[in-house]
């Protein structure tokens, strides 16, 4: 997984509450093992005006949709409303943003799974106050090339105007996103302490073992 520390990107607008997973990555592309390949059909169905499925080609662009517009073209922060990645657990909803180039997402609120999900995946989630946000939506409006420094180590975003937004973030989570750490990984840190357990259980109680 890829390091967290900073962040200077274009902010994408998606303003709409209660965004669910299903929104994110519908399920008729959730075939595939691999993590890599989601991102084209990120929010598939308000991106396109016709329906998908795997392979097809020669798509409907809705051109009213955020993502679609060339004024956000390359975005790295998507900036959404409260309970953001609501409804299943699929982890393919970080994998199809991760694969558009999202690495944080600022809103008030975000359904736990998916929360948890996001720093399994090294995507920031950045929880800022309702008002506050309702005043980034309107600066992103505004201001086409509107961009936002995410700063991770101290905790705070940055407007253009100088601003300094801070946010709270779980001491532990915030070490595994600056170290690249997923729960394998972490896990992996300890192999020694566990080959050792190993070792004395197989002493101690060679029974349980073929």
């Amino acid at each position: 997984m890829n390091p967290f520390t900073t962040l200077d990107a274009l902010v994408v607008p998606i303003d709409r509450p209660h965004v669910d997973t299903d929104a994110i990555i519908p399920k008729q592309f959730m075939k595939s093992i691999e993590r890599t390949g989601f991102g084209a059909n990120l929010f598939d169905a308000w991106r396109y005006l016709d329906a998908g499925y795997p392979g097809k080609a020669g798509r409907s662009v809705n051109p009213a949709f955020a993502l679609n517009q060339p004024r956000y073209d390359g975005a790295g922060i998507l900036l959404a409303r409260e309970n953001f990645g609501c409804g299943s657990s699929r982890e393919h909803a970080l994998w199809a943003l991760t694969g558009y180039g999202i690495r944080a997402i600022v809103a008030p609120s975000f359904a736990a799974i998916f929360h948890g999900n996001c720093f399994k995946n090294g995507v920031l989630p950045v929880v800022l106050d309702g008002a506050i946000v309702d005043a980034l939506f309107e600066a992103v409006a505004a201001r086409p090339g509107y961009r936002l420094r995410v700063d991770l180590p101290a905790q705070q975003v940055v407007t253009p105007d100088g601003a300094v937004l801070r946010f709270d973030i779980d001491a532990q989570r915030k070490r595994c996103l600056l170290e690249g750490l997923d729960d394998i990984l972490l896990t992996l840190r300890k192999s020694g302490l566990i080959e050792a357990y190993e070792q004395r259980r197989k002493l101690l109680e060679p029974w349980i073992l073929p």
